[in-house]
């Protein structure tokens, strides 16, 4: 059993709303989230939807914090969320199969969504690093996602996002070199500040 893949179903959660949609809106939208994971299907109500925003908002959170540098509290969330949704590993031989583990199918769709979800997470975590766990930068674009390169240089969620301005271009553009091309055009002595933090050329005979 591959508990790492169940980071997925984390990441599934926390993408289905973004800054202009929620795609977790009535309960056809959850059936969908769970139609390829009969598991943690069944029949769903308001209050498993509920439960289930509720979740993903604590999932999310998670990443908040990771990609903030303030790994205490997202390994403070992640905790609370396996302590609060424990999982029950029991061994199965179903059709055939060898025996395998399968985790709890018990409980809510809620408590089984979160013990795997968080499992899937925290192995992650301790395998590969908190610092895996990305926000895309493109603009407008909230998608989380786990970054699987060697050397960690992922930073969008997709090749269609990566084409597109990133947050941070996008807030201060060209910093670095405007700072540059003024420093080399204008001497020191000759700069003067305006209230706005602009540098100006000072002016001879004390025009």
């Amino acid at each position: 059993m591959d508990l790492a893949s169940y980071a997925d179903l984390a990441i599934e959660l926390v993408n289905t709303q973004d800054s202009q949609a929620d795609n977790l809106r009535d309960l056809d939208a959850l059936r969908e989230l769970l139609v390829i994971r009969p598991h943690l299907g069944g029949r769903v109500s308001h209050r498993d939807l509920d439960a289930m925003r509720e979740l993903r908002a604590q999932l999310r959170a998670v990443f908040v914090s990771a990609v903030a540098g303030d790994e205490e509290d997202a390994i403070d969330r992640l905790n609370s969320l396996l302590m609060h949704h424990p999982v029950h590993p029991q061994l199965s031989g179903h059709d055939g199969l060898r025996w395998h583990l399968h985790l709890n199918e018990g409980g809510s769709i809620q408590d089984r969504y979160a013990a795997w979800a968080a499992m899937g997470l925290a192995v992650k975590v301790s395998d590969r690093g908190l610092d895996r766990l990305r926000i895309c930068r493109a603009d407008g674009c909230e998608r989380v996602f786990f970054d699987s390169t060697a050397n960690m240089s992922q930073r969008y969620c997709s090749e269609r996002c990566a084409g597109r301005p990133s947050v941070a271009a996008a807030h201060h553009p060209s910093r670095t070199s405007a700072r540059a091309a003024i420093d080399t055009t204008v001497p020191a002595q000759r700069r003067s500040s305006q209230p706005d933090g602009r540098k100006t050329e000072a002016r001879d005979g004390g025009q």
